[in-house]
């Protein structure tokens, strides 16, 4: 607990204005409001600061690794991860569902939310995300290729079918993300 508490209070601050410079390098995948251009690629414009941390500082030491991102992320210090944490949760992130919210995944929803807009802190927002990037990423779960105390055993239970079907649901999803000023 005690060392809970000093990594808080040792936390940068971020600066988004700082973060909206170093995006710049990640626009080709994620774009600078934070929309992916790429299929691969999520969308992390809306998304909380601290999850962008905890994403780019697992890339950065290795404890998530991809071939891009691993890349990118060893080159950044606390404050550059801070600051392109803050751009990025600077912009707001809204969703509309194209079905009837009873047809959303039971499994999903209490984290992140029937439309795809997380509902907790540690779960990345959904909506809009392409199947491809999704059923991807369940998969790593469920193989143990990606881990998380929460995800990983969800996941090992899953069939493909239940992938595609939770992968489609959110992909369906109408993302729109509003950059900040």
């Amino acid at each position: 607990m005690l060392a809970g508490t000093a990594q808080a209070q040792d936390a940068v601050e971020g600066k988004a204005a700082d973060g909206k410079k170093i995006a710049g390098q990640c626009r080709t995948c994620h774009g600078i409001d934070g929309y992916a251009k790429i299929p691969i690629a999520p969308h992390i414009g809306g998304e909380p600061a601290s999850y962008i941390i905890r994403q780019l500082t697992a890339f950065r030491d290795g404890t998530r690794t991809h071939e891009m991102m691993s890349v990118v992320a060893k080159t950044l210090t606390d404050q550059q991860i801070a600051d392109v944490a803050a751009w990025y949760s600077s912009h707001s992130a809204t969703a509309t569902l194209t079905a009837d919210a009873s047809g959303a995944p039971e499994l999903c929803a209490a984290c992140h939310g029937v439309d795809g807009i997380a509902a907790v802190e540690d779960a990345p927002n959904l909506a809009g995300e392409t199947n491809i990037y999704i059923d991807t990423q369940l998969k790593a779960f469920r193989l143990g290729k990606r881990k998380h105390e929460v995800m990983s055993a969800i996941a090992a239970d899953l069939t493909d079918e239940q992938i595609r079907a939770f992968a489609d649901w959110y992909g369906s999803v109408k993302l729109e993300i509003k950059m900040a000023n």
